[in-house]
């Protein structure tokens, strides 16, 4: 029914929410790759083409959120070689089942519950989130944008390590 990619192990570096602030954008890239993210997923409201210029040559996955104009930001993406992908995102790493959604979707958040991912990852809220429900790890990184304190986070789906980073 739906595909799973494999995604090299390592280090997953998680941000949500730019909504267009493209030095928030590079503060928050420099963080996760300090911490070590070997793949990085942006959970959506990119807010526009300078975030996805500064997403390009890093290994980056993009969800598009309820702020994105989903086609021509896709196709833009897709150009820089990063990997667009609407609604939701279903992946292997680490030796776990992962889904990924902006969260705007309740039919989205719903099937991928329904799923019985051992993560479910999503931005939307601009809250940081880390919750267990009906054996579904829910983890929401924060925001980069218009949130208190701006946060990013990295997880390690083999050993559930997740770690909120805050931008200054």
């Amino acid at each position: 029914m739906h595909e799973w990619l494999s995604l090299p192990d390592g280090r997953l570096g998680l941000l949500s929410d730019t909504h267009g602030r493209a030095d928030r954008t590079t503060a928050a890239l420099d963080l996760l790759v300090a911490a070590g993210a070997t793949t990085i997923l942006h959970l959506g409201d990119v807010g526009g083409d300078e975030v996805i210029d500064r997403l390009a040559g890093l290994p980056v996955h993009v969800l598009f959120g309820n702020v994105d104009e989903e086609g021509p930001l896709a196709a833009y993406a897709a150009a820089l070689d990063l990997r667009p992908h609407h609604p939701t995102l279903r992946f292997r790493m680490g030796g776990r089942r992962i889904i990924a959604t902006h969260g705007h979707l309740p039919s989205e958040i719903d099937a991928a519950l329904d799923a019985r991912p051992d993560y479910l990852l999503h931005g939307h809220t601009h809250a940081i989130r880390d919750e267990t429900v009906d054996e579904v790890r829910i983890l929401n990184p924060g925001a980069v944008h218009r949130a208190r304190p701006r946060t990013v986070a990295t997880l390690e789906p083999g050993s559930g390590r997740f770690e909120v980073i805050e931008i200054s």
